[in-house]
């Protein structure tokens, strides 16, 4: 593919293949997104979504094809332009605040912002420490929506241009799960937007919906 036409897109795999201790997870995979646009990839356990998420994010390399993630090639530098909010409990054995700084310089009013649209005041003005509570070995000090709304201040304070969701509700209660979703709401504004889950309905009319069959996308 040209590289002037690839650089149009947020998003753009061409023709990217992935195996995984032996096995082929993606074959000959293409998906190309505009900026803004908002993309959902469905699919059965194990079928791949979460690998060609990790891809997009810079987390793993494809074995063959073209990956560009916001006109950059390298995974060092596609990290810098997306943001992951992932199904599992991703939080580090410390502060809520360097949780969502991690390590980067990031001013206090940056991150109360980010807070305040992750619901997580309220929360935080209620704990003795505040923003300075350690969220404890793998993040068992706090509850998974807490947890998740964590994740989502984090991925404000990036201000990434693409974000990359991996069933971030699926393991919450219906209202816990309508509280994060409303906070991941804040953070999709604008953005580039690529959620992967089993459950199609939590896609609203704003996605483009692939279903993940086979190691390639096929459009709904």
């Amino acid at each position: 593919m040209k590289e002037e036409t690839m650089c149009e897109y947020a998003v753009c795999l061409d023709n990217i293949s992935f195996t995984y201790e032996g096995a082929t997870v993606i074959e000959n995979l293409s998906l190309r997104v505009r900026p803004g646009e908002h993309i959902g990839i469905v699919g059965e356990s194990g079928c791949g979504k979460s690998t060609v998420l990790k891809i997009i994010a810079g987390l793993y390399e494809a074995d063959r094809g073209e990956v560009v993630i916001a006109g950059e090639r390298s995974p060092e530098k596609i990290r810098k332009h997306t943001a992951v909010v992932m199904q599992h409990n991703n939080l580090f054995p410390l502060s809520i605040r360097d949780n969502i700084t991690c390590g980067h310089d990031i001013s206090e009013e940056a991150v109360r912002i980010a807070c305040q649209n992750a619901s997580l005041t309220e929360w935080i003005e209620s704990l003795p420490d505040g923003l300075d509570t350690n969220v404890g070995e793998r993040g068992n000090q706090v509850s998974g929506g807490q947890a998740q709304r964590i994740q989502i201040a984090r991925a404000l304070c990036k201000d990434a241009q693409i974000i990359l969701l991996d069933e971030p509700v699926s393991a919450l209660d219906q209202d816990t799960g309508q509280s994060v979703l409303n906070a991941l709401n804040a953070l999709m504004y604008g953005k580039t937007v690529i959620h992967v889950t089993h459950h199609r309905e939590t896609l609203d009319h704003s996605y483009t919906v692939y279903r993940m069959k086979g190691g390639k996308l096929v459009r709904e």
